[in-house]
Formats: structure tokens, C-alpha cells, sequence
């Protein structure tokens, strides 16, 4: 073989490299999208439920007012978050609004008896179980992106074409604190 052929060669798979590598990382890119996107999906499921579970818990303990002031403005905070951070922070502000609002309807047999409250109970339970999910599925492919992004030799090709490590959706440390409910 000559050595023109053989720099043909050498230049053709690298250009197939390049295409290779690159077209990968642009597919991890679209799948963590697609995984944000899922996460939206769920949290605007979770926001809409949401005025319903109060609305039936309002109609048992009229007293707990602030309870339903903090789940209506974390809702809100919820809906208009935009970047990645504001939605986890928003969704833990949720996920403690909420607690205190099953801590309130412990209190309440004939609330927990209705009906129509276990029944949101267990839709909101199947959204938080499509949230967690979500953010799991989410989160796996940040990984996949992130390590590419980091690994030799794909590292050169996306810092050279300005691809960077994405962001995880990560709990907060008031989520990962123990729930304590107490009754006064």
C-alpha cells in the first residue's frame, strides 16, 4: 500500500469516528430531553390533582388554613419554574407541602373514609410513583451523557464541538431528612 492510501484510510475512519462520537452525544443530549420532558409531564399531572385533594380536604378541617396556603403556593411555584433547578426546588417545596397536608388529614377519620379522598390519595401516590420514575429515567441518561462528555477520547470531540456536563435532578437535604408527624 502507498502512504497516500494509507492517509485516506486514516482520515476516513477518522471522520467516521468523529460522526460516530458526535451523533452519540447529540442522541444522549435528545434522550435527556425527552426524560426532562417526561418529568414535566408528570409534575403537571401532579399540579392538577392537586387543587382537588384540597379542595375534599378543606371540606373536613376548615381550620388548617395555613396547610392549604402552603400547598397552593408551592403548586404555584411549581408551575412557573423554568429552569432545572427551580422545578427540584419547587417539587421538594410540594412534596412538603403536602406531607403536612396527609398529616392534617390523619386527624380526620371521615376525611381518610371518603371516597372521593382515597381516590386522589392514590392518583397523586401513582403520580408521585410516574415523578420518581421519571427522575430516575432522567437522571440515567444524564449519566450516560455526563460520562461521554468526560471519558477519553469522546471528551475531545465535545469539548472541541462545546457539549458540557448536564445537570442531575437531585433531592434536596430537606428530602432526604425522616418525615416526622406529630399531632398537638
Amino acid at each position: 500500500m502507498s502512504t497516500p492510501i494509507i492517509l485516506i484510510v486514516v482520515a476516513v475512519l477518522l471522520v467516521i469516528f468523529l460522526i460516530s462520537t458526535y451523533n452519540g452525544l447529540i442522541v444522549l443530549k435528545t434522550r435527556i430531553q425527552e426524560a426532562l420532558s417526561g418529568i414535566d409531564v408528570q409534575l403537571k399531572r401532579r399540579t392538577d390533582l392537586i387543587p382537588n385533594l384540597v379542595e375534599t380536604v378543606k371540606g373536613y378541617a376548615k381550620h388548617e388554613k395555613s396547610v392549604f396556603e402552603n400547598v397552593t403556593k408551592a403548586r404555584s411555584s411549581l408551575m412557573s419554574a423554568g429552569s432545572l433547578q427551580e422545578k427540584a426546588d419547587a417539587n421538594n417545596q410540594l412534596s412538603t407541602a403536602l406531607k403536612s397536608l396527609f398529616a392534617v388529614a390523619e386527624a380526620y377519620p371521615d376525611l381518610k373514609a371518603s371516597t372521593n379522598f382515597q381516590d386522589l390519595q392514590r392518583q397523586l401516590e401513582d403520580t408521585e410513583d410516574k415523578v420518581a420514575y421519571s427522575r430516575q429515567f432522567y437522571n440515567s441518561n444524564v449519566l450516560d451523557f455526563n460520562t461521554k462528555v468526560q471519558v477519553f477520547p469522546s471528551n475531545l470531540i465535545a469539548g472541541m464541538l462545546g457539549f458540557k456536563p448536564a445537570e442531575f435532578f437531585a433531592a434536596t437535604e430537606e428530602e432526604r431528612k425522616k418525615v416526622e408527624v406529630k399531632f398537638e
